[in-house]
């Protein structure tokens, strides 16, 4: 009887050691939403947008509506902190893929899902939901200026990925070389 208490005992808290130490190896590799730990603590989503218009200063910035409390204008509730917070937070979408940021800019084109007043960021602090005035000034960029605003926001969110990002490297021969035949002949 002792010795199946011992086992057991012994099976329980190697269990209980198993699951701590697997359960604080995954706190320490774990992420938020893609972004690593070190990067999480350098860059808040509710920052980035400043860092969005550095890189892109054309980008309007929406932000002529009035704070519902203070009755003054909400100069930093900018299309680039509300666009971030929807994609982020009410979509739930990864920061750092280029899809995930291209199905939110179909979201706000009308191609993708609808965006709903209630959830948009800006409506609870604002006096005007700024979603139709968001989703017209994201209308107006162009294809290239919507592709570069992607790729800022992959970026910012992700800088290691402009280092793994491939970029065509041009070929070292000038002469266009013929194909070769006899391919079976080269594995003798």
């Amino acid at each position: 009887m002792v010795v199946k208490f011992n086992s057991a005992l012994i099976m329980a808290l190697v269990v209980v050691g198993l699951v701590v130490s697997l359960g604080t190896s995954q706190l320490q590799h774990s992420s938020f939403i893609g972004i690593q730990p070190a990067l999480a603590q350098r860059i808040s989503p509710s920052d980035v947008w400043q860092l969005v218009y550095q890189q892109l200063p054309d980008l309007p910035k929406e932000n002529q509506y009035v704070n519902k409390e203070t009755g003054k204008k909400a100069e930093n509730n900018t299309l680039a902190s509300r666009l971030i917070r929807y994609h982020i937070y009410v979509k739930e979408r990864s920061p750092i893929y280029r899809f995930d940021w291209k199905l939110t800019l179909a979201d706000y084109l009308g191609a993708n899902e609808i965006m709903y007043d209630a959830t948009y960021p800006g409506n609870d602090i604002l006096r005007e939901n700024p979603i139709e005035g968001d989703r017209a000034a994201i209308s107006r960029l162009s294809r290239h200026q919507r592709d570069a605003l992607v790729q800022t926001l992959v970026d910012v969110f992700n800088p290691n990925a402009q280092n793994i990002r491939q970029k065509p490297r041009p070929s070292t021969s000038t002469t266009p070389q013929p194909p070769q035949t006899g391919g079976a002949e080269l594995l003798k």
